[in-house]
């Protein structure tokens, strides 16, 4: 009996010193699969801010084919024209020259420099240049008639190119009526959007390739 008994305990002994070192083992690994499910977890959150932030700083910027012949930097440039009013912007980008004379022509240089908000659809050269000179000229000389077809131009809210397309009530009353979606739009069914959101203190500018001409 007196032998028994220390073996028994013996075997007790060592059969609690397994049991704890499994359980050590077990807290051990749990650990450390704890600390590898949160990795991964946290690995998609911080990949996913840089292409939020991307997307965003895209569709912020001008679009078409003819922003290239915007100048790189100074006060003709996007970040240029930001800074001014629209009249005074358009006034430094060598694509609007004839447009921007013939809005002193007709005295909007105040009026659309202190809008609120809106959106211009600004003809280039190239637009003012398939007119013909007679026309032109004449349309020049007639300050009421000038003043009509220049408003027609602006719409009294500024447009983001989601909101662009559809019919748009402007400042002369009658409306232009956009189509197409980003980058291809389409103005009165044949002036194309060639340089469009384009952002000026106060306005948002589409720069087109034909003058648009109210119905009425």
């Amino acid at each position: 009996m007196n032998v028994t008994a220390p073996r028994r305990n013996a075997v007790t002994a060592l059969l609690a010193a397994t049991a704890l070192a499994l359980g050590l083992g077990a807290c051990s690994s749990g650990s450390g699969s704890s600390s590898a499910a949160k990795a991964p977890a946290a690995a998609p959150s911080s990949a996913a801010a840089p292409a939020t932030a991307a997307g965003a700083a895209v569709s912020d910027q001008p679009f078409g084919t003819a922003c290239g012949a915007v100048p790189k930097d100074g006060a003709g440039s996007f970040t240029g024209m930001a800074k001014d009013p629209v009249a005074t912007a358009a006034s430094n980008n060598p694509l609007l020259s004839t447009l921007v004379a013939a809005v002193k022509q007709a005295g909007l240089v105040d009026t659309l420099n202190s809008a609120q908000n809106i959106t211009v659809f600004a003809p280039t050269n190239d637009a003012f240049a398939k007119i013909p000179k007679a026309t032109l000229d004449a349309v020049l000389a007639d300050k009421e008639k000038l003043t009509k077809i220049l408003t027609y131009h602006v719409a009294p809210q500024r447009l983001a190119p989601s909101d662009l397309t559809g019919a748009h009530k402007t400042l002369e009353t009658g409306n232009v009526t956009v189509t197409g979606a980003s980058p291809d739009f389409t103005v009165n069914g044949d002036a194309k959007v060639l340089c469009g959101n384009v952002q000026t203190a106060n306005a948002t500018v589409y720069i087109v390739d034909t003058v648009l001409m109210p119905t009425s």
